[in-house]
């Protein structure tokens, strides 16, 4: 659970970890038609203010003549929130979707959208 205060900022992190062998492409995919790594926000009890990604690995497969932005292993995007003074205190929720298409060093599989849940206390 994420504590949070009331007329503050608040920052929450959502920690993603690949198996071996697969990428997602970055939120800012080297070619037009790769699908990008999207993390997109309800309304909700907190405002959202700014997504944060970590900075993408340049990569060459053999199915690309030049080098893909992508994430491998283990890395965390980073939401940055508002908490307005006049939030309800007690237990809220923020959910969200990630999207993602998951590639190896051979295929793409499709794309999914996984719904992100988190539970929060506001002070």
């Amino acid at each position: 659970m994420t504590k949070v205060k009331r007329g503050t900022s608040a920052s929450i992190r959502l920690a993603c970890d690949l198996k071996p062998g697969f990428h997602v492409n970055s939120n800012k995919p080297a070619e037009d038609f790769l699908i990008p790594l999207r993390l997109t926000w309800e309304k909700g009890v907190l405002e959202v203010g700014e997504v944060v990604f970590p900075k993408a690995l340049s990569k060459t497969f053999a199915f690309s003549e030049k080098p893909l932005s992508v994430y491998e292993g283990a890395f965390d995007v980073r939401t940055r929130f508002r908490v307005p003074a006049g939030a309800p205190s007690g237990l809220g929720m923020m959910t969200g979707k990630l999207r993602y298409q998951a590639c190896n060093d051979r295929e793409c599989f499709p794309p999914k959208t996984v719904e992100i849940r988190v539970p929060l206390q506001v002070e």
